[in-house]
């Protein structure tokens, strides 16, 4: 599955996935459809997953084992 750290995520915090979608402005549907990976994620959505999570990006795809996030650049 392709985004099965997203899946563990929610769970572990007692999520559900409408809980999710109400919180990134989606329907439950299209949220389920992202975490069971039948639709793409758009990087925006993916990097308000991440926030949420407190976690990266990289993270949630499995480019990295570390779950802490990056620093975030001053602006």
């Amino acid at each position: 599955m392709k985004y099965k750290r997203i899946r563990i995520l929610r769970t572990d915090y007692d999520k559900k996935q409408k809980d999710l979608a109400d919180c990134l402005g989606l329907t439950r549907s299209t949220y389920s459809n992202y975490e069971n990976g039948l639709r793409e994620i758009p990087v925006e959505v993916l990097s308000r997953i991440a926030d949420y999570f407190d976690t990266s990006v990289d993270y949630l795809i499995g480019r990295t084992d570390e779950k802490m996030p990056y620093p975030r650049r001053k602006e």
